[in-house]
């Protein structure tokens, strides 16, 4: 019977390796990585990443580019609005 981790969760394989910042920075971004996103195209949560950088829908198999932790990164949100405004203002 394996032992379950009570406050560590998912670092708990590091065991008291790496110190206890280290492991709190890298739990927040296992964490993030293993978690099901909103797809975008169909609404369900069940985008996960199959490898880093990639993500795929179970419930519509579309396979989108994102960040390696997650699907979107800031720098994507970011960019996206500039070109958003910047179509509005050329078509006004």
């Amino acid at each position: 019977m394996a032992r379950h981790t009570k406050k560590v969760g998912v670092v708990g394989k590091y065991g008291t390796r790496y110190g206890a910042s280290l492991r709190k920075v890298a739990k927040k971004i296992e964490i993030s990585q293993r978690a099901k996103y909103t797809c975008v195209f169909c609404g369900k949560d069940s985008m996960k990443r199959t490898c880093v950088g990639i993500w795929q829908c179970k419930a519509c198999r579309k396979t989108v580019a994102g960040g390696a932790w997650s699907v979107s990164t800031t720098a994507a949100t970011t960019v996206r609005s500039t070109i958003r405004r910047l179509r509005e203002q050329v078509n006004a």
